[in-house]
């Protein structure tokens, strides 16, 4: 299949429509087929966006942060085996005992793995031999799903809802990190030459956010990371948001007015990495004839003024508003925001970095065992975007949903939109 089908235009709307919709845990009795079909259907989106890369393609990692396709598929595998198939199908066989090493994450209580750095050193398994691992598994995950009893689906479906979420998040991974590898590449080779931006919703304007305590978090409703709980109150100052985010022609205006040689706009700690990087411009952005351009899933394009900018760290946003006279966004202020449908461009474009430091909710407890790792522990020394990217899967999206990355971090489509929050 073309890889476009990954990334069709939608709507906001359509972008938070669960495009994988099994029944609810509660529901009874357990709709097996639905459950199965919505395994497939995740497990083959996987291998759709890896479709259009070679074998070369697959094997390179560019950086630390990335990892190689190749990896991903392994990865999200070895996920349902280890977490599933072994816990929950009685006599099921470790497939090959070597890759739970090499395709561990940082699942410290599975046991040790491959250094993150060097993932793509890893050359065997083939692709190949990684599509035949994957196929083991789905068969094994089919057999499962058909023959358990109805008292043992209790145990295996929320194991399975959130590989079903955890594949998501890395088939937005894969995506973003052949994207970076792709901008190393002198050629500028494209991922989809047909692929194009989703065109902006919003005229612009500011909507009103109104003082007071509000509930904020999962409402007990359908899925959510463990992150995105328990549901507490949190208090909202007033001031306005901007309906639509901001774009390159925008982005373009701070650059000219030499922002970013203008230590007085930045963090200590940006000004820091923006000397150490190089940065001039946002990331994949190069000087061109005729003005800039950017490496993009179709390769090497013309930088759209009407396109929102992305690929900018938290220290670019953060000093961004500085320039603007404007403040980034709370998560709360984005989350009511987002939830009284005022915010046009919230979703399928690029996450929105907040001014909120990624942290627990009060009373947050991660669930027991290795899947306790999953979120808690990364709960230091980052800040939470919002909404969802152009390379998130459909269905994957949620008001509440908290993504976090660190501060100096910009390979993922992540931009802004600016607020203003009464005294």
């Amino acid at each position: 299949m073309a890889a476009t089908a990954a990334f069709r235009e939608t709507s906001a709307a359509e972008a938070v429509q669960s495009a994988f919709p099994p029944p609810p845990l509660s529901a009874t009795p357990v709709d097996r087929a639905a459950w199965i079909a919505a395994f497939h259907h995740v497990r083959d989106e996987t291998e759709r966006r890896a479709a259009p890369l070679s074998p070369e393609d697959q094997q390179v990692q560019s950086m630390a942060d990335a990892s190689p396709t190749k990896w991903h598929r392994a990865h999200t595998t070895w996920f349902f085996e280890q977490f599933l198939l072994r816990e929950h199908l009685p006599g099921y066989a470790i497939y090959d005992e070597r890759l739970h090493y090499l395709f561990n994450s940082y699942y410290v209580a599975a046991g040790p793995r491959q250094p993150r750095i060097m993932r793509g050193l890893i050359t065997r398994p083939t692709a190949d031999e990684v599509a035949a691992y994957r196929a083991h598994v789905d068969r094994s995950v089919d057999a499962l799903l058909s023959q358990a009893s109805a008292s043992a689906l209790e145990a295996v479906l929320p194991v399975l809802e959130i590989g079903l979420y955890h594949e998501q998040q890395h088939q937005e991974l894969l995506v973003t990190d052949i994207l970076h590898a792709f901008a190393q590449n002198p050629l500028g080779p494209a991922y989809d030459a047909d692929w194009r931006f989703p065109r902006l919703q919003s005229a612009g304007g500011r909507a009103e956010l109104r003082r007071g305590i509000v509930p904020i978090g999962h409402a007990g409703e359908g899925f959510s990371f463990d992150n995105e709980s328990p549901r507490h109150d949190a208090l909202i100052q007033g001031g306005t948001i901007d309906r639509a985010l901001v774009t390159n022609g925008q982005w373009r205006d701070f650059m000219a007015d030499g922002s970013y040689a203008r230590p007085e706009l930045w963090l200590s700690d940006g000004w820091i990495a923006a000397q150490a990087e190089g940065w001039e411009a946002p990331g994949y952005w190069r000087e061109a004839e005729g003005g800039w351009a950017s490496m993009t899933l179709a390769g090497i394009r013309p930088v759209d003024p009407d396109l929102p900018v992305t690929h900018i760290s938290y220290y670019e946003a953060d000093a961004y508003a500085r320039w603007a006279g404007r403040d980034l966004p709370t998560e709360f202020e984005w989350e009511v925001a987002a939830r009284e449908d005022l915010l046009p461009d919230a979703f399928g474009l690029v996450w929105q970095w907040t001014r909120s430091a990624y942290t627990a909710y009060p009373g947050y407890r991660p669930v027991d065992g290795a899947l306790g790792e999953y979120n808690g522990k990364f709960m230091s020394n980052q800040f939470v975007l919002r909404g969802s990217s152009v390379a998130t899967p459909q269905g994957h999206a949620r008001v509440g949903y908290r993504n976090f990355f660190y501060p100096h971090q910009r390979w993922q489509f992540t931009g802004l939109r600016l607020s203003d929050a009464r005294s």
